[in-house]
């Protein structure tokens, strides 16, 4: 018998199939073999057909099926993981009114910044754990304001992963979890916070049922089945934001777990019980994949822009062709890179700096005696230092880190990244060879709730290393006072 999952982003649909009693990887895949279009008819705005998605789906679900030797009647159960945020507005038929727009585009951020301001801090972060934003509610709320005969059509509105879902079952329905992170969820009355969507103007019947994570949500029709070569009747038990998603497959559900992010940009994601913030615009909030009114499990994430994107740019403008040759030299600087530092924020307006651009800096640079090495070990330092930082924030509020859990990515496969971060924080990092498709897979057959389980099959199958705290931790905090020295001098000129 198998599970199949999908992982729905913006550049591609990845698809994976496992074996539903192990959770070995069967086949991952990814439609289209480039990128889908992303459309910004102005500028800061970022839009994307639903139906794209949905053709991409298919698609990925056959070839899987085909190129598995999958007998797609043995698939028994289907997991959703999508872009987190995103808003699509459907009709009676379930047919898009509009282009979804997603997570990137910046068009709602002052109607949220004024309903914060309007409904006051002490109500939001009570009740939302977060600013209304620039997340879904609020994307909602500038179409009813900018396109009302698009408004006056919508029959529900919903996450990514909700329309894929209605897709292959017909069935319009979503979770806390999506709910949660389009800032419509109120941990406090553990309901839907129709208080927002009145504020805003919205029908609050425009929200879809809500069900159970990790339970028969729908299944899949006939229609569904004949696009997707999946089996009618196949249940519909899991669905979730790719952040959380990511979390789940590197087998973090509980208070102190801790999942980690090294891409392009970085993210990580702290597990807390604590329901209470005092940071609303520097971490969000969502309700965990195992989040219940008896089991209030939250993520907090804290994301980082400038992360992988400076290597790498180090990589393509100025240092060695390939990552292994760069870390090969910086292998060979000392720790503190003999006093230079990278502030590696090039990559637009940073969150945790309450989005202020701060830009990338090269700081300390003697030209007798520093070299391409000094700057690639600096790079990496930096960018470990930033991660520092961003959990030194998260910390200050609520969360407890007791594990680092992180997948194989460039950034992790760094020693030197590795450790720097692993020493400073004291605490080890568990890296694991997974993706969100494969834990979307997995998650499908966690309708039994036996979280255990599933996390000593992620270690079986998955896990490749663990990078333990350094004995001399001296030279790195050194390291690492230096860089924050360098941080504020840059911060106070912003």
């Amino acid at each position: 018998m198998y599970y199949i999952g999908y992982d729905l982003g913006s550049s591609s649909v990845k698809v994976s199939i496992v074996d539903a009693a192990s959770g070995t990887n069967i086949v991952t895949l990814n439609e289209p073999t480039n990128e889908m279009e992303i459309v910004a008819p102005e500028q800061n705005w970022a839009e994307q057909d639903p139906n794209m998605w949905w053709h991409y789906v298919c698609v990925a679900t056959k070839r899987a099926i085909k190129e598995g030797h999958i007998e797609a009647s043995k698939i028994k159960g289907i997991g959703i993981s999508y872009q987190m945020h995103g808003l699509v507005v459907v009709d009676k038929a379930g047919a898009p009114l509009r282009n979804s727009i997603i997570w990137c585009d910046s068009r709602a951020v002052e109607i949220g910044n004024t309903a914060f301001e309007a409904l006051g801090e002490t109500k939001c972060m009570d009740h939302l754990l977060n600013s209304p934003g620039n997340f879904t509610a609020s994307k909602l709320k500038w179409v009813r304001d900018h396109q009302p005969e698009v408004y006056a059509k919508i029959y529900k509105y919903m996450l990514p992963g909700d329309f894929i879902a209605l897709q292959l079952s017909g069935v319009c329905n979503t979770t806390k979890n999506g709910l949660s992170e389009g800032m419509l969820w109120d941990y406090k009355t553990d309901t839907v916070a129709d208080w927002l969507l009145e504020h805003y103007g919205i029908d609050t019947n425009l929200t879809p049922d809500v069900v159970a994570n990790f339970s028969e949500q729908s299944f899949v029709n006939a229609a569904g089945a004949e696009a997707t070569g999946l089996p009618e009747g196949v249940p519909i038990t899991y669905r979730a934001g790719d952040q959380p998603n990511n979390a789940l497959s590197l087998n973090v559900f509980n208070h102190g777990e801790v999942a980690a992010t090294g891409g392009t940009s970085g993210v990580v994601y702290a597990v807390t019980n604590v329901l209470k913030s005092k940071e609303s615009s520097r971490i969000n909030h969502f309700a965990h994949v195992n989040y219940t009114k008896e089991t209030t499990t939250l993520g907090k994430l804290l994301c980082i822009n400038g992360a992988g994107i400076q290597y790498r740019w180090l990589k393509d403008n100025l240092a060695s062709d390939s990552y292994e040759a760069m870390n090969a030299k910086a292998e060979v600087v000392p720790v503190g890179s003999e006093g230079v530092c990278v502030i590696p924020f090039g990559n637009g307006a940073e969150r945790m700096f309450n989005n202020k651009i701060v830009g990338t800096h090269f700081c300390n640079l003697n030209l007798n005696t520093h070299s391409e090495g000094h700057l690639c070990r600096a790079a990496l330092e930096g960018i470990a230092f930033s991660f520092v930082y961003g959990m030194d924030i998260l910390k200050a509020d609520n969360a407890e880190i007791k594990v680092i859990r992180a997948g194989n990515d460039n950034l992790f496969r760094s020693e030197i990244f590795s450790n720097t971060v692993a020493t400073l924080i004291g605490h080890e990092i568990e890296i694991y060879n997974t993706t969100g498709a494969v834990g979307a897979a997995r998650a499908a057959g966690l309708t039994d709730g036996d979280f255990e389980k599933f996390g000593a099959n992620i270690t079986a199958n998955d896990h490749v290393m663990t990078y333990k705290p350094l004995g001399n931790k001296a030279p790195y905090e050194a390291a690492y006072q230096n860089w924050k020295k360098e941080l504020e001098i840059v911060l106070k000129h912003k």
